[in-house]
């Protein structure tokens, strides 16, 4: 596979964070102490796009917040010196809430763990989900997305790389070659 292979294009992510958005407000029953986390990077314009989503179905908005997760990975100093922190904007309270973390893409499980540990700095929510573009399988950890946009069997050779209008200037989904070798 030496070209990548589209998973998704635009249309189709549209497609996907719609039925997400719908699934999200099913089983939550509504918006009702219903909050979205980002995870940097790729999660925050999806929890964005998810929000949106969920207010035009429901006619209200659940908050957003982002989530910076760097000091919190097992590999964190396998980075470099100096990794790069961001910062991290929960501008509301998320005792008792239901949050939903939202990432692009979930491989090990080990950004999700490192997110839990985050969230739970800030509080104790009452309930936790994770609603994720792409699930690639292939996990280390025991953790599922509650919510997902597409699955993929993918090999430790192939990666899954997420282009989106905020941040790459375009939208859609490549399974590519990896190239660490």
């Amino acid at each position: 596979m030496d070209r990548p292979k589209v998973i998704l294009n635009e249309k189709e992510i549209d497609r996907a964070l719609n039925r997400m958005a719908h699934q999200i407000v099913e089983r939550n029953k509504g918006v009702k102490d219903l909050c979205l986390i980002g995870i940097r990077t790729g999660g925050v314009p999806i929890a964005y796009r998810i929000q949106q989503k969920i207010e035009n179905i429901e006619g209200k908005a659940p908050q957003v917040g982002v989530l910076d997760i760097t000091l919190y990975r097992d590999d964190w100093s396998s980075l470099g010196q100096h990794p790069i922190i961001r910062k991290t904007e929960i501008p509301f309270p998320i005792d008792d809430k239901v949050i939903v973390l939202v990432d692009d893409v979930i491989y090990t499980g080990r950004t999700t763990r490192a997110a839990l540990d985050a969230v739970i700095d800030y509080g104790r929510p009452r309930r936790v989900q994770l609603a994720v573009l792409v699930d690639r399988g292939r996990r280390e950890l025991p953790i599922q997305p509650d919510f997902c946009g597409v699955r993929l069997s993918t090999s430790k050779n192939e990666h899954v790389n997420v282009y989106l209008k905020e941040i790459a200037g375009e939208d859609k989904v490549l399974l590519e070659k990896a190239n660490h070798e």
